[in-house]
């Protein structure tokens, strides 16, 4: 049996390109193994909070030291922590806003971007924390084309991810993409030929 974490993060509900494109990914992971549970984490509707001094203080700090308040915090990022620990698929919904991903993509990173968690760091450097053995699938949608041509420099959302999660030790990642949702002449066929072509290894 598989576990699937599908992660949110478009606040446009019913019109969201990245809900439908990231669904269809679902649907598909479901196709291959009917027996999988898929959890949903909504970042719009049970957004994480902005990293603010008091997240960051009790980060830093032993828990054995923590006050009421940070032994909240700290279980609030360790319960979206284990989500990824327990995934064996995760699936991303990632719309291209501004260049990057959502604020709440980056927000929800910035409580599971851990060191002793998600990485660490040894005498080589950095190493993530997360099981190699799980595959990442990302949704991700934009209205201009950024995989080929003049704008791929300003892609910073899927590098962004896959930097993410390589930190994490997760290194088998495949992208889908719809791109040119706003370029007449592409966006009438985008999503349809980008949910067409999702293949699942």
């Amino acid at each position: 049996m598989k576990n699937i974490l599908h992660i949110i993060s478009s606040p446009r509900k019913e019109v969201s390109a990245s809900r439908k494109l990231g669904k269809a990914v679902i649907e598909k992971i479901q196709e291959k193994y009917p027996d999988a549970v898929v959890k949903d984490r909504d970042l719009t509707t049970s957004p994480a909070p902005l990293l603010n001094e008091a997240h960051i203080n009790t980060f830093f700090s032993p828990a054995e030291s923590h006050s009421s308040e940070q032994q909240s915090i700290n279980k609030y990022s360790e319960d979206l922590i284990s989500e990824l620990q327990e995934a064996d698929i995760i699936v991303i919904d990632s719309p291209m806003y501004n260049f990057s991903v959502p604020a709440t993509l980056r927000a929800y990173f910035d409580f599971t971007s851990r060191a002793g968690y998600t990485f660490k760091y040894d005498e080589n450097g950095p190493k993530g924390l997360l099981n190699n053995d799980k595959k990442l699938y990302i949704a991700f949608t934009s209205g201009n084309i950024y995989s080929q041509g003049p704008f791929q420099i300003y892609d910073s959302n899927v590098p962004y991810i896959k930097n993410i999660f390589g930190f994490y030790g997760v290194s088998d990642i495949s992208v889908f993409r719809a791109e040119g949702l706003s370029i007449p002449g592409i966006m009438e066929t985008s999503l349809e030929k980008a949910i067409e072509g999702i293949t699942i290894d």
